[in-house]
C-alpha cells in the first residue's frame, strides 16, 4: 500500500474515532437543569376595612395611614415573591356599593402597600375606600 492510500485511511479511521466520540460526549454533556423548589405561600392575612388583621401568618404588623391606604410588614423578605391581593366581604360586612379594587406592591424588603378603592362609588366619595381585603404572599 503506497503512503498517501495508509494517509488517507489513516485520517479516516481517526476522523471516525474522532466523531465517535464527540457524539458520545456531546450526549453524555446535555447541561442539568437543577431541580426546582415549589412555591409556597410565606405570608397571608385577611384584613379588615379598619386595618384590624382577622387572622394571618408571617405578619409582624399592620399601620392603616389613610383612606382605604396600608402598610403590612411581614417576618420574611418579599424579593422574588408574588404578592396577591383581593377585596373580600368579610362575612357581608363589604361597604359597598360597587366595583372595588386592590394594589398591592412592595415597599421595600419585607413591606407591603395595600391600596384599596370603589372606582364606581356614587356622589362625592372619593375612589380610595376602606375595603376588607386578603393578601398572600408567594415565593
Amino acid at each position: 500500500m503506497n503512503v498517501s492510500k495508509k494517509l488517507a485511511l489513516g485520517a479516516a479511521a481517526m476522523a471516525l474515532t474522532i466523531g465517535g466520540a464527540v457524539a458520545v460526549s456531546s450526549a453524555s454533556a446535555e447541561p442539568q437543569r437543577p431541580a426546582q423548589a415549589a412555591a409556597v405561600t410565606t405570608a397571608w392575612a385577611k384584613v379588615a376595612a379598619n386595618g384590624q388583621v382577622l387572622g394571618g401568618q408571617g405578619i409582624t404588623g399592620i399601620n392603616k395611614f389613610g383612606i382605604g391606604r396600608y402598610n403590612i410588614t411581614t417576618s420574611s423578605g418579599l424579593n422574588g415573591c408574588a404578592l396577591l391581593g383581593t377585596i373580600n366581604t368579610n362575612g357581608g360586612n363589604d361597604p359597598g356599593p360597587g366595583s372595588s379594587s386592590i394594589l398591592v406592591g412592595q415597599v421595600n424588603g419585607n413591606t407591603l402597600f395595600i391600596r384599596t378603592a370603589t372606582p364606581s362609588s356614587g356622589g362625592t366619595a372619593a375612589v380610595d375606600s376602606d375595603r376588607p381585603f386578603s393578601i398572600n404572599i408567594v415565593c
